[in-house]
């Protein structure tokens, strides 16, 4: 019997994208309020064995929700300005990928790194200046969350954030696709990036400890080395959440990252839920060729 897929997806402007087994479909609101409907073929390296080995899947996962990620918002962004599709290059999207990361390893490694090294003089434990360090790193991200949640365009993604979820948790109940059966559902996931970077970022606590008090240029360099190692930690953890929701002890362990959800989704309105519902049904729908194949094989 083949192993069920997890659909899932992320909030883009004005639209949801959505995964499927071999594929991705974006969908996104124009102005004039028809809807625009992008479909790409996934490369090998999203789908292959690499996409499910135990540990290594969670270094393909991050880069692939970086890339992916990445597209989808920038073809959102032309739909939802009416502006006429470009190809997008290869070289845009690892440029745009490679910002963002330096982006988020300078705000949540390195700036609470070099604030805990104020406190230095005072601090002979590695494991109490990594609480400390690991405590400010919490505390940026929330921060973060929590401010641009403030910005109206960004709200909207997040209303469409919880949209997708809607979708994604009655289609894993299987409910029908239809808003008065979705509506209902809760706006958070298990599996949502949310909570796998909340996890990546207390994992961090636990890896940087190990590193000890070197000098600074040591400490800097494992921040940045030890990202993947700490990605793949974060991905095992929020997978075993997962698949094990109906334990007692894995709702415990994945109830923070439920509750941080409240910070990055929003109750979606109709027009809303019918973005995420029609990105959903496409990449099901892209996904039955495959499985009718293989039930007759």
């Amino acid at each position: 019997m083949a192993k069920r897929f997890y659909y899932g997806g992320q909030a883009v402007i004005e639209g949801v994208m959505m995964r499927g087994k071999k594929s991705m479909v974006t969908v996104v609101r124009r102005p004039n309020g028809e809807l625009a409907i992008d479909v790409q073929p996934l490369p090998n390296i999203y789908t292959g064995w690499a996409r499910r080995a135990p540990f290594l899947r969670g270094i393909i996962v991050l880069i692939e929700a970086l890339v992916l990620g990445i597209k989808s918002l920038l073809y959102s962004a032309n739909m939802s300005l009416e502006e006429e599709e470009g190809e997008i290059s290869g070289g845009l999207v690892w440029a745009l990928v490679g910002a963002a990361i330096a982006l988020a390893v300078v705000l949540f490694f390195i700036a609470p790194l070099f604030l805990t090294k104020l406190f230095a003089p005072f601090i002979t434990s590695a494991i109490v200046f990594n609480l400390i360090e690991g405590g400010l790193r919490l505390l940026i991200f929330i921060a973060y969350l929590a401010l641009i949640g403030l910005v109206p365009e960004l709200k909207r993604v997040f209303s469409y954030h919880g949209a997708e979820h809607k979708a994604v948790n009655a289609y894993e109940e299987g409910m029908p696709l239809e808003p008065e059966a979705v509506r209902v559902f809760n706006t958070a996931h298990v599996r949502c990036g949310t909570s796998f970077l909340l996890a990546v970022l207390v994992i961090a606590i636990l890896v940087f400890s190990l590193v000890g008090l070197p000098a600074l240029w040591l400490m800097v360099l494992s921040r940045i080395v030890l990202i993947p190692v700490i990605a793949a930690l974060g991905y095992e953890f929020t997978y075993f959440g997962a698949s094990h929701i109906r334990s007692r002890f894995a709702r415990i362990l994945i109830a923070p990252g439920l509750w941080l959800q409240k910070l990055t989704t929003r109750e979606p309105d109709e027009s809303q839920l019918e973005v995420a519902l029609v990105a959903l049904k496409k990449v099901v729908e892209l996904d039955q060729p495959e499985e009718v194949s293989q039930a007759s094989s």
